[in-house]
C-alpha cells in the first residue's frame, strides 16, 4: 500500500482547511454525539450510541459492517506517533525511525515524525482504514514534541506532521480527530473534525479545547480517575456537561470492563 513519493509530496502541499471537495461528503460528528471507545477485547456493539472508536488493526471488517448497518459511525484508532512491536506493519519501520521507550507502555517507542518513511507508514495506515470502511480515524500520540522522544522535535514539525495526517484522512473522505496535543488546538482546530482528549480535567486544561466547541465540533473526553467514586463522577459530569464535552469514565486498558457515561 505504499504511496508513491510524488503522491506523498503532493500530500505535503498546503490545502484548504476544509479538506477540499470531499469535505461535504465525509462524516462530521455533531457536537452532542454519543459515543463509545473500546480498543481491547471483543467489541461490545450493544451500546445505544452514535459513534464507536475501535482499534484499526484488531477490528474485523464484519464488525464495522454490523455497526454501520445499525446506523453507527466507526472511527478507527491507531498510534501515529509511536512504534508498537506487536503491529503487523512493525517490520516496515527503520531502526532510525525509533526513539525512546514510551513510559509504562511495554513494546512502544516514540517515532521520528520528521522521517519520510514514518509518513509513508502512516499514509498506509490511513489507507487501510479507508479500505476497511472506517468513517474516520483517531491518530494517537501526536504530541511527541512535548515529550522525551529521543529526537529534537519542535512544535513546527509537529504541526506539519499533524496537518499531514489530517489532509491524508480527508483525501480518503474520512473524518479525523485531534488527540490531546492541547497546546496546538488553535492551529489545528480548522483541520480536525473533532477532538479526543484524555484527562484534561486532571491537568486543568479543558478550557484549551473550547475552540472545538465554538466551531461546532465535538470534544470526546475520557476520564480514568473516578471509576470507584460515584460522587466524584457526578461532579465530573456536571463540569463536562457545562463545557459541552461528551465524557466517559473508562478503564485505562479501554477494554470495556466498566463504563460510566455523562450523557
Amino acid at each position: 500500500m505504499d504511496l508513491s513519493l510524488s503522491l506523498l509530496s503532493a500530500l505535503l502541499l498546503p490545502l484548504p482547511t476544509d479538506g477540499g471537495n470531499l469535505a461535504a461528503e465525509r462524516y462530521q460528528p455533531p457536537v452532542d454525539v454519543q459515543w463509545h471507545i473500546q480498543l481491547q477485547g471483543e467489541v461490545n456493539i450493544g451500546y445505544d450510541v452514535d459513534l464507536y472508536v475501535v482499534d484499526l488493526f484488531d477490528i474485523e471488517e464484519s464488525v464495522i459492517d454490523d455497526l454501520q448497518a445499525a446506523g453507527k459511525k466507526v472511527i478507527c484508532y491507531f498510534s501515529a506517533g509511536t512504534y508498537e512491536n506487536w503491529r503487523p506493519d512493525r517490520y516496515r519501520f527503520l531502526p532510525t525511525d525509533k526513539g525512546r521507550r514510551l513510559g509504562n507502555w511495554p513494546g512502544e517507542r516514540w517515532l521520528d515524525i520528521r522521517s519520510l518513511n514514518v509518513r509513508k507508514r502512516m499514509a498506509d495506515r490511513i489507507e487501510l482504514a479507508a479500505e476497511k470502511g472506517c468513517d474516520g480515524v483517531d491518530p494517537d500520540n501526536v504530541d511527541g514534541y512535548t515529550n522525551q522522544t529521543g529526537f529534537p522535535l519542535n512544535s513546527r514539525q509537529q504541526l506539519s506532521y499533524n496537518r499531514f495526517l489530517f489532509r491524508t484522512a480527508h483525501k480518503y473522505g474520512m473524518a479525523v480527530s485531534l488527540k490531546n496535543d492541547l497546546q496546538q488546538v488553535n492551529e489545528l482546530v480548522d483541520y480536525a473534525d473533532f477532538a479526543v482528549n484524555e484527562s484534561c480535567h486532571e491537568w486543568r486544561e479543558c478550557h484549551l479545547l473550547q475552540p472545538f466547541i465554538d466551531a461546532g465540533k465535538p470534544v470526546l473526553h475520557i476520564d480514568y480517575r473516578f471509576s470507584q467514586d460515584a460522587a466524584g463522577r457526578g461532579y465530573h459530569c456536571e463540569h463536562m456537561n457545562a463545557l459541552g464535552f461528551q465524557s466517559l469514565t473508562l478503564p485505562l486498558a479501554l477494554d470495556d470492563s466498566y463504563r460510566f457515561s455523562c450523557f
